[in-house]
């Protein structure tokens, strides 16, 4: 069926296009017109007060709707947790599981693999986020399950999750850069996290060729007067990219404007979202705008990438255009995805119909 869908302004990614419309066929994108050019024979919706915009992506995310993969290793948590991302807008996410036993690590990869496999939306791949982290910043992860890798183990996880194992948190200073750089050429996208590395340790790695951080501030060594540690090297480094939960509880909103002021299109958003669960290796407990451990220890978040976008416009006062970036084209070019972050002719149609005035998700074409 030929559609038209006719808005206030479609952001493509790249332009703000006021008055204009995407046309859609067999659910690709056939054209971006002003209002007067929609053809005759495509069927138009009027969506006024709508933004249309690219449908977002999370690359960091554990579950939702009361499944969390790592617990309940199975499709009805991946179907559960895409639910949950469809309802901030989310089209694409990367499922992820904190550091954990290596039985479990390889259930997951095969679990998501068979997901992919089975020709279901939205899953990207798998994120492991550990185990080669640094037990000083570990944050919510288990101990016990910590470990420094080894050339086997690495191939191991490599072989197993073929075109599903796709990104990986990891504090560089635990790891070899034969290590890192044998990720890096492998495929996997490295993110470094969960890490104490100093100041130079952090811009060795970044330097190697590392391209992103994981949840800036949160769980890596901090940025003061005589260590600049590794919020330090992020700031200064000029490629380095890095993930931000935008809940106002990781992260003061404050030290938000100032990083995007910093860091500009280096910066954006993950939801790091966890959800209920009072059993397993990861007991989250909901304590109204965030998770906890049984301990009180923060572990995760009740962020929507919908929610994110609109902290970031309301609470920090980042430009809309730009925060749709941060929940679309930014982390779409570290994924290097030509069809990702973006609406252009050729392309899946894959967008949202944002509400402007109060920005909320009105509708997903996908």
């Amino acid at each position: 069926m030929k559609q038209a869908y006719l808005a206030d302004a479609v952001f493509t990614g790249k332009d703000m296009l006021k008055r204009h419309a995407v046309l859609t066929e067999n659910k690709m994108v056939t054209g971006i017109v002003e209002a007067r050019g929609i053809p005759s024979d495509y069927a138009l919706t009027e969506h006024p007060d709508c933004l249309i915009a690219p449908a977002f992506i999370d690359l960091q995310i554990y579950g939702g709707l009361g499944k969390l993969f790592s617990h309940s290793l199975d499709f009805a948590s991946l179907e559960a947790t895409y639910a949950y991302c469809l309802s901030g807008g989310c089209t694409h996410f990367m499922i992820t599981m904190a550091t954990n036993s290596t039985e479990n690590f390889l259930k997951g990869i095969q679990v998501a693999g068979e997901y992919m496999s089975s020709g279901k939306k939205g899953l990207l791949g798998i994120h492991l986020e550990g185990p080669y982290i640094n037990p000083v910043k570990r944050g919510a992860h288990i101990e016990k399950f910590i470990k420094s890798p080894t050339r086997e183990e690495v191939d191991m996880f490599l072989k197993k999750g073929r075109g599903v194992f796709k990104m990986i948190t990891l504090a560089p200073e635990q790891c070899s850069d034969e290590i890192v750089k044998y990720l890096m050429d492998q495929g996997i996208l490295v993110s470094a996290g969960h890490s104490n590395a100093s100041y130079s340790e952090a811009t060795h790695a970044f330097d190697l060729g590392i391209p992103t951080a994981t949840h800036f501030f949160n769980a890596m060594s901090p940025l003061q007067g005589r260590a600049p540690g590794m919020v330090g090297a992020i700031y200064a480094h000029s490629k380095i990219m890095s993930s931000v939960i935008c809940d106002g509880v990781h992260v003061d909103f404050d030290s938000v404007r100032l990083s995007k002021k910093i860091m500009g299109e280096r910066l954006f958003f993950i939801t790091d979202a966890v959800t209920q669960i009072a059993e397993g290796y990861y007991e989250h407990v909901f304590q109204g705008d965030r998770y906890t451990l049984p301990d009180g220890t923060l572990s995760g978040s009740c962020m929507t990438m919908m929610s994110s976008l609109k902290n970031a416009v309301e609470k920090v006062g980042i430009p809309l255009g730009e925060a749709l970036k941060m929940c679309s084209v930014y982390p779409a070019s570290l994924l290097k995805d030509p069809m990702l972050g973006k609406i252009a002719i050729g392309g899946p149609a894959d967008f949202l119909l944002i509400n402007q005035q109060s920005l909320t998700l009105k509708e997903i074409v996908n």
